[in-house]
């Protein structure tokens, strides 16, 4: 039995902002990409969490410990459209001399990764605690 089950949870959410993170770092590499595999410009993909239940282990009279914790839901792609520049020069350049560039903000991406990385940070620091509690409960004991 884990005799910290809020740390499962805090697993989870840690699990789910590295999803959110990995995202993130996609939708910026591909911020200049007009022309993706299926010949149209990279679409901004979106992260969706979900809390869910969690058993984390059974107390000594048969009961359930339950928890809740988070999980992605889905990574969508967002449908809005990416702005026209005109460039005549552009292999992707249309009859008109526009390009369609992807739907990716670089201010809004930058802006949700250091969100992730702060939600990613303040988990960390429940494990740091957990941890310093559980060697102080211990040392309790000696």
């Amino acid at each position: 039995m884990n005799i910290l089950p809020g740390l499962e949870s805090t697993s989870s959410a840690l699990a789910a902002e590295k999803v959110r993170l990995d995202v993130i770092g996609q939708n910026i590499a591909n911020a200049h990409t007009t022309r993706g595999p299926d010949g149209k410009p990279y679409a901004r993909q979106v992260v969706s969490f979900e809390s869910k239940l969690m058993e984390v282990g059974v107390k000594e009279d048969g009961t359930k410990i339950m928890t809740t914790g988070v999980h992605v839901k889905s990574i969508d792609s967002d449908k809005s459209a990416g702005s026209l520049v005109y460039n005549p020069t552009h292999p992707d350049a249309d009859e008109k001399g526009y390009v369609q560039l992807p739907n990716v903000n670089l201010t809004h991406e930058m802006v949700d990764m250091i969100a992730a990385s702060r939600s990613y940070e303040a988990n960390l620091q429940v494990v740091r605690t957990a941890k310093q509690m559980a060697q102080q409960a211990l040392r309790i004991g000696k």
